[in-house]
């Protein structure tokens, strides 16, 4: 007899579909590995016991400037925020990642200053190359593929579920980094799920490549890259605070 630590989901789905015969009891579907390993949800502070904290408010020390990689000068607040320092430049995580579930969260400045594209706007981009649009939309329109929540110039949201200007909006995203063969040739497209305050507004859209302000996308091959939070450099004045990423095996 079959000893049921040795039946596995692989050992079945590994034989071609005509070498698969029905199964006539309800152990021969039954699977007991791989284990899934266990993670606390809630872990320290609300966050998963396996994340990786980027941000918890203490300090800058897991992020650096892009142009130099000195220290990130962005403004440390007493209510465990950061603030883009206008025109100190983007400023990117020390550590590369691949794959990813991201929660960040992000607040748009009151006073309101500035309209359009100039209010608010900052972005976070995965692999420091894919972004994901941040901007005050409140009463303020602008080109959709560029508004809150889109793959800048990429994909419109599915919905606009911005929190009232001041308040701390979120970001939940799903990334699938993309895959390159030897020679430089794009053989798998990136894919990005992206809940705002808990509303799907991308649903694993496969991004085209590089997320340009002027242009079409690129597809330079890449291995694992920073998160990267952009400085738009109009006193746009945009906070973030509870930043971390699980690593996803793939």
């Amino acid at each position: 007899m079959e000893n049921k630590s040795e039946r596995t989901a692989e050992g079945m789905t590994s034989k071609k579909p005509q070498e698969l015969v029905e199964p006539t009891k309800p152990e021969e579907t039954e699977f007991y590995t791989p284990v899934p390993p266990t993670v606390d949800p809630t872990g320290q502070n609300g966050v998963p016991s396996d994340a990786l904290v980027l941000f918890d408010g203490s300090d800058l020390s897991n992020w650096e400037h892009v142009n130099d990689g000195r220290a990130a000068e962005w403004d440390l607040n007493e209510d465990g925020s950061m603030t883009v320092k206008n025109k100190s430049g983007d400023i990117q995580t020390k550590q590369k990642f691949g794959s990813v579930q991201l929660h960040i969260e992000w607040r748009s400045p009151k006073p309101i200053n500035g309209k359009g594209q100039h209010r608010a706007n900052s972005g976070v981009f995965l692999q420091g190359l894919y972004e994901i649009q941040v901007l005050d939309n409140n009463d303020n329109d602008t080109y959709v593929n560029g508004q809150v929540g889109s793959i800048y110039k990429q994909s419109i949201p599915l919905a606009k579920a911005s929190v009232p200007t001041g308040a701390w909006n979120s970001y939940d995203v799903i990334y699938h980094a993309p895959e390159f063969s030897e020679s430089g040739d794009k053989t798998k497209s990136a894919t990005i799920t992206v809940l705002h305050n808990g509303v799907l507004i991308q649903d694993h859209y496969e991004i085209k490549g590089t997320t340009a302000y002027i242009g079409w996308p690129k597809n330079p091959p890449h291995g694992k890259g920073p998160i990267k939070l952009q400085d738009h450099g109009d006193n746009s004045r945009v906070s973030y605070r509870n930043i971390w990423v699980r690593e996803l095996n793939e």
